[in-house]
């Protein structure tokens, strides 16, 4: 589509886009430049479709973070994804680079998280507290690769500045996150999270759709698909009765 967005997945109800780290998907009060605009021209330039284009979004990630967008084409498919993510019928997987290993290989993550919107910042508790949205998300280490850890991230609900909030309070703040605990920012201004893989049931088609965007085209990242590779490898293996 352009260098900020690549289509992954389209048809007449979808489309899906993998965004570079440091596009906003919906407008703020900065006025810069955000991918439903992009996404909007690009359908109108394709399809010759001329005035108001529909587009729903029907979900965020935040502007530092990479990955898969979902946006509706038509009303129907905006409702009918609306409530798939509502009922949570919607498989997320992040990819997480952190440089403190966390304590499990794996683990579900319990917090409830409070935000703060005048400073956009949100806080972890370990306990219920009062105003707080309770966040759950289960993750595995994958790999080591040159000090960093490659973390797999499923959250199971979809709370503001959930996965970056929750690794933090571990104490394992992602790379380049320095507003949740990281030492330094990243030259690009990103962070390492990366909305890799999306699956869900077509709300229209009603067939098994799944998504999965390629990697920021970072050296940095880059060299984590090697842990991706032997992992699949480990996956088949196991299918074949093979145990590693």
């Amino acid at each position: 589509m352009n260098k900020y967005a690549q289509v992954i997945y389209e048809d007449n109800h979808l489309i899906i886009v993998n965004k570079s780290s440091g596009v906003l998907v919906q407008g703020d009060a900065t006025g810069d430049p955000i991918l439903s605009d992009m996404v909007k021209q690009y359908i109108k330039e394709k399809y010759g479709k001329p005035g108001d284009v529909f587009l729903g979004t029907v979900h965020r990630i935040d502007r530092p973070v990479s990955g898969l967008v979902v946006f509706a084409r038509t009303s129907k498919a905006l409702e009918r994804m609306n409530e798939l993510f509502r009922q949570r019928e919607v498989q997320k997987t992040y990819w997480a680079v952190v440089k403190q290993r966390p304590a499990e290989p794996k683990a579900k993550l319990v917090h409830w998280l409070v935000k703060d919107e005048a400073r956009n910042v949100t806080t972890a508790y370990d306990y219920e507290v009062e105003g707080g949205q309770k966040a759950e998300l289960s993750y595995e280490v994958l790999g080591k690769l040159n000090d960093h850890y490659l973390l797999e991230v499923n959250p199971t609900t979809g709370r503001p500045h959930q996965i970056r909030t929750q690794l933090a309070r571990i104490g394992s703040p992602i790379r380049g996150d320095v507003k949740y605990g990281f030492v330094r920012p990243n030259p690009d201004g990103g962070i390492n999270l990366h909305a890799r893989r999306l699956y869900f049931i077509h709300p229209i088609k009603k067939e098994p759709l799944i998504c999965v965007a390629g990697l920021p085209e970072n050296p940095f990242w880059e060299q984590f698909l090697i842990l991706d590779r032997e992992r699949i490898d480990k996956i088949k293996d196991k299918n074949l009765g093979y145990i590693h």
